[in-house]
């Protein structure tokens, strides 16, 4: 049996903090892993944001739950669970994506959570440093064959270290740079180059 390991945001549904950035009018926040390789960087840029305009938590889930996945995001979540031992690796939070994976119909994923009192993000707390990679050893550590696919830099070390790494909807700027990387421009090619390696 294959393990296949998803990326969230850029895989499956839209990049939460972007959602977020619409809604309060912030440049800041429409920044990604797409934009910045250092996700420590990202995050504090993201929290200094959050304590400038007061987002409290309730806000943004308020947001998340008004935000849907990918078109075809859940019929290619369907067949992969018929086929693979799915899984989300995601560099996410528990506590803002949570009513995305209800929609989803609760995939198995592991992420970061926030620290939050009283409704107010303090900060964020990582699972482990390389997190993405490290669930790929893990998991090859049991002897699991494990395909994965991502969209951004922080998804690179998971990508090569799979046995089978796939961009999806990747920038041109992050293809150019990892040229070695099967690319997928929709759920349809993903599902057909997962198909071609199983």
């Amino acid at each position: 049996m294959v393990h296949l390991c998803l990326d969230f945001e850029g895989v499956l549904i839209p990049e939460i903090w972007q959602c977020l950035a619409k809604e309060v009018n912030s440049d800041d926040l429409m920044l990604t892993t797409q934009d910045l390789k250092d996700y420590d960087e990202l995050m504090s840029l993201r929290m200094k944001v959050v304590r400038e305009k007061n987002i409290k938590l309730s806000d943004i889930q308020n947001i998340v739950k008004e935000i849907k996945p990918f078109e075809g995001a859940q019929d290619f979540l369907n067949w992969a669970r018929s086929e693979f031992q799915v899984t989300i690796v995601s560099d996410t939070f528990y506590e803002l994506a949570w009513p995305l994976v209800e929609k989803l119909g609760y995939p198995a994923i592991i992420c970061h959570n926030m620290t939050v009192e009283n409704d107010e993000i303090t900060g964020y707390k990582l699972r482990q440093e390389n997190n993405k990679q490290k669930v790929i050893e893990a998991l090859q550590s049991l002897k699991y064959k494990v395909f994965a696919s991502g969209d951004s830099y922080n998804d690179i070390n998971m990508l090569n270290t799979a046995d089978l790494g796939i961009f999806f909807q990747a920038p041109k700027h992050i293809k150019e740079e990892f040229p070695h990387l099967l690319t997928a421009s929709n759920h349809g090619e993903l599902k057909s180059i997962l198909l071609e390696h199983k």
